[in-house]
């Protein structure tokens, strides 16, 4: 390695190290006052929503803060600091509870903003650096996110402050989403899009339709077996009896097990005798990523489905999950 590549990675390395003390900084800081909790108590019991608002860099890690905030469950907005002083600040309503980021705290828009906000009610909650700042000695929550040097060497550069920033704003949306017991399901509602999305929500039931219905009596032969299978392009079919009860299934991987039998009777076996009984199955509810990992732990390509009742509905094949973006 040159000396070039090493001080680069030297650079890096403590870049990394900064943001890490910051970090550890800030778990220690949210411990030290009842501020956050009291925070998130407030938001909680709040019938309005949350404004978080800022400016240059700060702004953008509220953007992100909204963005999380919305995708768990508690309805956020982005207000900048610069345009709510020129009208935007019209968006607000009575119950809103207001997040203004500031390192410094004592930036002047935010200087500006702040005595707007305190005469519209709105509940002030204060994420800077500086605990002696303007901003955090008029917000009714201080949320400190200490910072001793950013991770550039000149000590100027937003780096280890919005790492802490975005952090603390990860912070919040958890913890609101574990008080309120926001669950999968929850979480599948707000993310539709996606293999994530589908992973929550794609259903068994959603897949099976798509296909026929592969099936043979147990009395078939080979050609009508072959005939099936081809037909429905699943790769198998299921077995039943002359009652209708479901006796087994016969795969592409049955049908070459049994070509290397070293007789070559194969005109004479019927479906009961190549068939593999007691196969794996899924009912129509089951998650789709559920699906995935049966087949999975079975090595198998495709899964009858069987209503809770024990009939017959249908079937999904591995491609299914792959054509949806499970996998």
């Amino acid at each position: 390695m040159t000396a070039s590549e090493q001080r680069i990675i030297q650079m890096a390395r403590q870049t990394i190290l900064i943001e890490q003390e910051t970090l550890s900084a800030l778990s220690e800081a949210i411990g030290h006052t009842p501020d956050f909790a009291r925070c998130v108590e407030a938001i909680i019991q709040s019938s309005g929503r949350v404004v978080v608002c800022g400016i240059g860099k700060s702004a953008i890690v509220a953007q992100k803060i909204v963005a999380t905030l919305n995708s768990t469950g508690q309805p956020a907005l982005f207000l900048h600091a610069a345009d709510a002083i020129h009208g935007d600040i019209g968006m607000m309503q009575p119950a809103d509870q207001v997040i203004c980021i500031s390192k410094s705290g004592e930036t002047p828009e935010i200087k500006v903003l702040v005595p707007l906000l305190k005469n519209f009610g709105n509940r002030l909650i204060a994420m800077t650096a500086n605990a002696q700042s303007f901003l955090a000695q008029q917000a009714d929550f201080l949320l400190l996110t200490p910072v001793v040097r950013e991770a550039d060497p000149n000590n100027l550069a937003p780096t280890a402050s919005t790492t802490a920033q975005m952090a603390l704003g990860d912070a919040l949306a958890v913890t609101l989403l574990a008080e309120r017991g926001f669950s999968p399901d929850d979480f599948a509602k707000f993310h539709p899009g996606g293999a994530l999305g589908k992973q929550l929500y794609l259903r068994v039931r959603d897949l099976y339709p798509n296909h026929g219905r592969p099936l043979v009596n147990t009395t078939a032969y080979l050609p009508e077996i072959l005939l099936e299978i081809s037909s429905k392009r699943l790769g198998a079919t299921m077995v039943c009896a002359e009652s209708g009860t479901i006796t087994g299934i016969i795969t592409d991987g049955d049908l070459r097990r049994m070509l290397q039998r070293k007789d070559g009777a194969f005109g004479s076996l019927t479906a009961a005798e190549i068939q593999t009984a007691n196969p794996t199955t899924i009912v129509p509810d089951a998650l789709a990523v559920d699906a995935l990992s049966v087949m999975r732990g079975k090595s198998i390509s495709q899964l009858p489905v069987i209503s809770p009742e024990g009939d017959y509905l249908g079937m999904i094949h591995l491609h299914d999950l792959i054509r949806e973006g499970i996998i």
